[in-house]
């Protein structure tokens, strides 16, 4: 038994080990000066911060940041209000094709972003929003709203009908029962499927660097990319690397916040008694 716990361990030190390394190797690097860049090490032996202070004097990076959480804070709320209605819809009213329409529901989210690239890019076009952070958020909602309806659907399934026949019994209408009885138990699941929506948004690149033109409208995945030295066969890796730490400080920050409600959402209606 002693020698399976141990094992186990060193399995999860590994895996541990394995999925942080390039993260902060990142961070060693970003804070190592740039003559030094090209030399391995594991420890910055003079550390800097001059690529921090470069990413954010030389270009728009601030902005880029303040455009990533508009996005992904609007595409959250969004998508959480829409998802939250429909899997009421979905889970407590029994119509005609309702397994048909949640089912094509998960099937649009299967489409590769590449396949609906140009419909989106003509009807963002045809409703003037090419080069705004509308049109991130529009077209975000494609891939977040699917998975957010999904799961809120699932989760709300799994809460005892008899609440909502006692709301209904008070004289409770169904906006009273989805925001003050429902909204309140289904947190974890809120959490989890806001906290993905929020990572998908803030990560997402191709609709970003095709539906905006200029920096100022531009978001953290498309500056880093953009970001060039002094000429196109230079690349400034330190401060790719600090713009990088930048950008994914925050999502570990909040993971760690949520990590209990993230894990109870995720594991949702997995038992059942």
């Amino acid at each position: 038994m002693a020698a399976g716990r141990l094992a186990i361990m060193a399995l999860w030190i590994i895996l541990a080990l394995f999925l942080l390394f390039p993260f902060y190797y990142a961070v060693v690097s970003s804070l190592r000066p740039g003559a030094d860049m090209f030399q391995p090490a594991y420890w910055p032996s003079a550390p800097t911060l001059e690529h921090y202070r470069a990413v954010l004097t030389e270009q728009p990076f601030a902005r880029n940041i303040l455009n990533s959480v508009v996005v992904a804070g609007a595409v959250v709320a969004l998508s959480l209000g829409i998802g939250t209605l429909a899997a009421y819809s979905l889970a407590r009213t029994r119509f005609v094709g309702r397994r048909l329409l949640l089912y094509t529901v998960l099937g649009v989210s299967m489409f590769p972003q590449v396949a609906v690239l140009t419909g989106l890019f003509e009807i963002i076009r045809l409703f003037d929003l090419y080069n705004s952070l509308w049109s991130l958020v529009f077209s975000y909602m494609i891939f977040t709203l699917p998975f957010t309806v999904w799961v809120l659907t699932a989760f709300m399934r799994d809460l005892p009908i008899e609440i909502e026949e006692a709301a209904i019994m008070d004289g409770a209408t169904p906006w009273i029962i989805v925001t003050r009885i429902f909204l309140p138990l289904l947190g974890p699941a809120l959490i989890t499927t806001g906290l993905l929506a929020f990572i998908a948004a803030w990560n997402e690149f191709l609709f970003a660097l095709s539906f905006t033109l200029t920096n100022e409208q531009r978001t953290v995945p498309v500056a880093i990319a953009l970001i060039t030295g002094a000429s196109q066969y230079e690349l400034p890796w330190g401060n790719i690397m600090a713009a990088s730490t930048i950008v994914t400080v925050p999502l570990i920050v909040l993971v760690l916040i949520f990590q209990r409600r993230l894990v109870a959402g995720l594991t949702a209606g997995a038992v059942k008694g």
